[in-house]
């Protein structure tokens, strides 16, 4: 079964940088990985993914500012979030599932398998 792990999160100040990881055990050929975060009384949103073709997809939000990678012969997958704002605020997680059309990757429905979360907090 495929096991997702993150680790990373802290508090940072403001301008601050943080590198998240995922680390996945078992991901079936053709997945895609993606990152969400969820903050309270906001629904989870999606934040980053990779492709299962390599392409990346970015919120607005984040876009410039964040950047996912994978080494997927270690079994990791990377947030490398710079410029950190009060805003990003929140408990990321990562996920992994498959799907079709332009926006599937915002969906959290799409995604079958899901981590415990890290937090990240960044201080207004």
């Amino acid at each position: 079964a495929v096991q997702l792990e993150e680790s990373g999160g802290a508090s940072v100040q403001a301008g601050g940088s943080l590198r998240l990881s995922c680390k996945f055990h078992e991901l079936p050929s053709g997945y895609c990985m993606a990152w969400y975060r969820q903050s309270p009384g906001k629904e989870r949103e999606a934040v980053a993914a990779l492709l299962s073709d390599g392409d990346t997809r970015y919120d607005d939000s984040v876009k410039g500012r964040f950047s996912i990678s994978q080494d997927h012969y270690q079994g990791e997958n990377i947030l490398q979030m710079n410029n950190l704002r009060p805003e990003d605020t929140a408990m990321y997680y990562c996920a992994a599932g498959q799907g079709r059309g332009g926006s599937w990757w915002r969906r959290p429905s799409a995604f079958e398998y899901w981590g415990q979360g890290t937090q990240v907090t960044v201080p207004s």
